[in-house]
């Protein structure tokens, strides 16, 4: 896919621009979407890609097949075992420390991004899935998803984003209980914790309602889109005060632009803003 922003080859990633949007399409559907590491790396290229883009304002995550993702590819377990037969135990284990933050990485590459990105889930939403879908701006899901925080079934600790962004997105009881059992929640359940913001009742209906909502955002400004995901995400992590002074420097910068002169002249002429990218 090329954008004015660069160009990215992906394989396990099917990416494609429709106007304002950007598609992320998992695409190993005859592995429900497990992802290998092909794909860990692959997914911060097209964020990156999105990023870079101007002309892309908004980007939806979603999966090829009959589900959104079905955690991490087990052969990448199986490889870590290479480690453990390592000469020497604490390079083997600082080789594991390597790529676990690397992977992390890969994840955190959603949030980096500058650009809203809309996780729209259908199926499964199991281990590896709920990491991505959480590093999301939104997310919404059919009737059809079910989800699970997986790790502990396969002998893990979760370690690439869930047990530090699912507690701040349900509650830390409800993170606990969900990461400890492992147990399977459908979407209605998803829909009560507020890990997603509405289930349509089919696949279709999520399509069409995530693209409609996606197209409203891509038409405001952009440069107060993204200084609005700067700050939400911000806040996660810093006092009201810090976020309070944070906003006022952000503004003092970007607050006297182009995009509030056409927003301003809009509203004065009666008629929709156009932005520029």
């Amino acid at each position: 896919m090329n954008g004015r922003g660069g160009h990215v080859e992906t394989t396990t990633i099917r990416c494609w621009q429709d106007g304002p949007l950007a598609y992320l399409e998992l695409n190993r559907p005859e592995k429900a979407n497990a992802i290998d590491e092909r794909m860990w790396q692959e997914l911060r290229a097209a964020m990156q890609w999105v990023d870079r883009t101007p002309s892309i304002r908004v980007a939806i995550l979603c999966g090829a097949g009959r589900h959104f993702c079905a955690g991490i590819d087990l052969s990448m377990l199986h490889a870590l075992q290479r480690f453990a037969a390592a000469e020497c135990r604490g390079r083997g284990a600082e080789q594991v420390r390597l790529m676990i933050l690397d992977l992390q990485d890969t994840v955190t590459a959603i949030e980096r991004c500058r650009k809203p990105v809309i996780a729209r889930i259908h199926g499964a939403c199991v281990g590896g899935g709920i990491d991505i879908s959480t590093a999301c701006d939104l997310r919404y899901c059919s009737d059809d998803a079910y989800f699970s925080v997986k790790e502990v079934d396969v002998g893990l600790t979760a370690d690439v984003g869930t047990l530090q962004r699912l507690p701040r997105l349900i509650g830390e009881g409800m993170a606990r209980e969900l990461s400890y059992t492992a147990r399977r929640f459908s979407a209605a359940e998803a829909r009560e914790m507020r890990l997603v913001n509405r289930v349509y009742a089919t696949v279709e209906e999520l399509t069409s309602g995530v693209d409609e909502l996606a197209r409203s955002i891509a038409a405001k400004s952009p440069l107060a889109v993204r200084g609005t995901k700067e700050m939400i995400t911000y806040m996660r992590d810093h006092s009201i005060e810090d976020g309070l002074n944070y906003i006022a420097t952000w503004n003092a910068g970007m607050l006297l632009s182009a995009d509030l002169e056409e927003a301003l002249a809009a509203q004065r002429e009666k008629r929709g803003a156009v932005f520029g990218d």
